[in-house]
């Protein structure tokens, strides 16, 4: 779990039975106890060691733009697209989950902006070219690009199905390499524009698979960096933490218990903030790397992770797992 991000669309970490019931178990005794007797939990149950900043006021600086999202109905993704809208920009997005696709087509759209979403997998050409495309047509263009799509697949590398394997790297490596194929296009008949594609800095026990697709994504962005600096386009990595999503939570965990499972977390994995990202925080990162403050970096990969990684594998809390 340690500095993984959360793109949309993803499956759930694989794990064991009695790790899933351990946690929920613990977690339920703690917040059990607390309210039973009113005493005042342990430092490490009582909350993060810090607190997101307040997001700024909207200041209108995508006023017009056209924005893409891949993998946008939920976590990261869906918190940029709220976060462009606020910001002025038109945004179409798209994903696998078409039921949630709408709800965030209808979130948008109340907040009066004007939004998109094409129920379209990353991992078929036809799809993304189509949403990619389309998107172009209706807004007259191109300006941003967000390549947020992704999965994982988890098991020690000798247990790790070929098949599953291919899957992430369809998905993860290969989506960004189609998608940036089927934007540069619209990006380079606007006269440049920003693409960025969220990438990771984990590397963890059974992460064969995601790591080296996120490894490959950088690698793809400094290319077309390389590809397209000269013609005004800014291709950029972003490398999210561990963020509060509906992916990182274990399976088993009740709503009750998430809180005091996340907060105790944090001080144990992240190694400055001590706590885990909103998906607002990443967003925010996301708009301030597409925005013409940061006009001269390019072929860049941007960790924002609450401090530097801790080596060796993720810390549970004491009696959890």
């Amino acid at each position: 779990m340690t500095n993984s991000p959360e793109p949309d669309d993803r499956t759930p970490t694989r794990r064991s039975r009695r790790a899933l019931l351990g946690i929920a178990t613990a977690g339920a005794a703690v917040g059990a106890i607390g309210t039973a007797t009113g005493a005042v939990l342990p430092a490490y149950l009582a909350g993060p060691a810090t607190r997101p900043e307040p997001a700024a006021a909207p200041s209108g600086r995508f006023a017009g733009k056209a924005v893409l999202i891949t993998g946008a109905t939920s976590g990261i993704g869906r918190a940029t697209a709220h976060a462009f809208a606020a910001e002025g920009a038109r945004v179409s997005f798209c994903g696998r989950r078409t039921e949630l696709g709408k709800q965030v087509e209808s979130e948008l759209r109340t907040t009066g902006a004007e939004a998109s979403y094409f129920p379209a997998d990353v991992r078929v050409p036809e799809q993304l070219r189509h949403f990619v495309d389309e998107t172009a047509r209706r807004f007259g263009g191109l300006d941003i690009a967000f390549n947020n799509a992704g999965i994982t697949r988890t098991a020690p590398l000798h247990e790790m199905r070929p098949e599953d394997f291919d899957d992430v790297h369809r998905t993860n490596e290969r989506g960004v390499f189609l998608s940036i194929k089927y934007e540069a296009p619209h990006l380079l008949a606007r006269g440049g524009g920003v693409i960025i594609c969220t990438s990771s800095g984990s590397t963890r026990p059974g992460g064969t698979a995601y790591t080296a697709s996120k490894r490959a994504i950088e690698g793809i962005v400094q290319a077309a960096a390389l590809d397209y600096g000269t013609q005004g386009i800014r291709v950029n990595a972003i490398l999210p933490g561990t963020t509060d999503t509906a992916f990182v939570r274990p399976a088993g965990i009740p709503d009750a218990v998430w809180p005091a499972f996340r907060d105790a977390w944090g001080p144990l994995n992240v190694s400055a903030l001590e706590r885990m990202a909103t998906p607002e925080e990443i967003a925010r990162a996301v708009l301030a790397m597409a925005y013409d403050d940061f006009g001269y970096m390019t072929g860049s990969s941007v960790e924002v992770a609450g401090g530097p990684a801790r080596s060796g594998k993720m810390r549970m809390p004491p009696g959890i797992g």
